[in-house]
């Protein structure tokens, strides 16, 4: 195949913009570097508020927000096969040659690809966050990432250790993974244009204020450092339920000169919150990469961080002190940092950076993937099969008739728009082409 062959790319997840996340911001840089390389990028999400039809992003992104509501932390309720007219109309209608879903936990991503898949494209899937074995939530969830992948083409993981991790929980060969780290935008992640004083050290803690990003860890280290360091203030960006935990902590210690708290941070304010700190603390449980930490380094702070997940192949050693998730740890971590500090030059930290992480290197390896996969064979329904067997059990058997069914209701789609020549829409009631361009295209200039 050539290499230098344009790809037409879906993006596919429940988490994209307006909402703010890892994820999102990868879809978004990703999207945008594979445009820049010729490449075609259409994103599929759910409606958010009244943000809902087509919309351009910058560049000339096409964003297709389809008519469905989030019914859990930003994900779709689960139709298995409701997706499937709407999917295909897009599929279609933009003339897509590879699908590419982002997150296990997207609800819209899984039926996609499946749906995809059904329909013999080829599809490669992102895995961007880290799992356990052992819960009831993780056990079903690794269930549905094994049904999704037993067919995928190509995966990608963020990390080694999410790649690991991804190999353990769904069966993938291997060879099927490739590890492509995230990176950051060092044009906008950049150091303060004067370097701050050191006489009272502001230590940035930006995060969801929820169990998994350590904020329980953070009500008993902000007390303790605060008590061996006077010269020490904490600005904390971010909310959610524990939210209410700090409030409690710092009144109980009467540090509400010391701890700060600025509620939720819009992400385009987040750069100007980094650079009034000299440490960036990052308290988290679980973490497959941790696109944070790369932009408080790339804003020249040294970053301390628990180790966790994939957190120590992020930086190199002089650049992060890593601590165990225990709150006397963190403290003596926090401690080595001070001591640090008067080592620490923010602008060689970003110009390093620029050189470690780049969203168009990221573009670069991912049009790799991309290509390895649409030299992967085409099968039919019956060689693809054995595969989702191979799943369980039961199990197996189950993924096997979810399978049929997909692909009957496939055909009878066809059918219907040959005989009909109108387009099936939301799998309840049939609309014409020129309608739907309506619906679509209706809402491109409302706010």
């Amino acid at each position: 195949m050539d290499n230098h062959k344009k790809h037409r790319i879906l993006m596919v997840s429940d988490f994209f913009y307006p909402n703010f996340g890892g994820v999102e911001n990868h879809i978004y840089y990703l999207s945008q570097c594979l445009m820049k390389l010729g490449h075609k990028v259409v994103v599929m999400t759910h409606a958010y508020k009244n943000r809902s039809g087509v919309r351009y992003m910058t560049g000339g992104l096409k964003v297709y927000y389809v008519p469905w509501r989030p019914f859990l932390m930003q994900n779709t309720l689960p139709t298995i096969y409701g997706t499937l007219p709407i999917v295909r109309t897009i599929l279609i209608r933009e003339n897509i040659s590879l699908v590419h879903g982002h997150q296990a936990f997207s609800t819209l991503c899984h039926e996609a690809l499946m749906h995809a898949r059904t329909m013999g494209y080829k599809v490669v899937f992102t895995d961007h966050s880290l799992y356990g074995f052992a819960d009831v939530g993780s056990i079903h969830m690794n269930k549905v990432l094994q049904f999704t992948l037993a067919d995928v083409s190509q995966a990608i993981c963020v990390s080694h250790t999410s790649k690991e991790n991804t190999v353990l929980r769904s069966g993938l060969p291997p060879e099927k993974v490739f590890v492509i780290p995230n990176a950051v935008d060092t044009a906008v992640f950049k150091p303060a244009p004067k370097r701050l004083g050191r006489h009272e050290i502001v230590i940035v803690v930006i995060s969801r204020l929820v169990y998994r990003k350590g904020a329980d860890l953070l009500v008993e280290v902000i007390p303790e450092v605060c008590h061996l360091h006077p010269n020490v203030r904490f600005v904390i960006g971010g909310d959610g339920p524990k939210r209410v935990r700090l409030e409690e902590m710092r009144e109980k210690h009467s540090l509400q000169d010391r701890v700060d708290m600025l509620g939720a941070v819009p992400h385009s304010k987040v750069q100007s919150v980094l650079i009034t700190g000299h440490i960036f603390l990052n308290s988290s449980l679980t973490e497959a990469f941790c696109i944070a930490i790369l932009e408080a380094a790339s804003c020249g702070l040294l970053t301390v961080s628990t180790r966790v997940g994939g957190v120590p192949e992020v930086l190199p050693g002089d650049m992060v002190v890593l601590a165990k998730p225990d709150p006397s740890d963190m403290v003596l971590a926090i401690t080595k940092a001070l001591e640090l500090l008067p080592q620490i030059d923010p602008q060689f930290m970003h110009n390093r950076m620029k050189k470690l992480y780049s969203w168009h290197d990221v573009a670069r390896r991912t049009v790799i993937v991309y290509d390895c996969a649409l030299r992967c064979s085409n099968q039919d329904l019956l060689e693809r099969l054995p595969r989702y067997l191979s799943c369980g059990s039961w199990a197996g058997k189950l993924f096997c008739l979810v399978m049929i069914i997909d692909y009957l209701f496939w055909l009878l789609l066809k059918l219907w728009q040959v005989y009909t020549h109108t387009i099936p829409f939301v799998g309840f009631s049939s609309v014409s082409p020129l309608l739907f361009d309506f619906i679509c295209f209706c809402n491109i200039h409302h706010p």
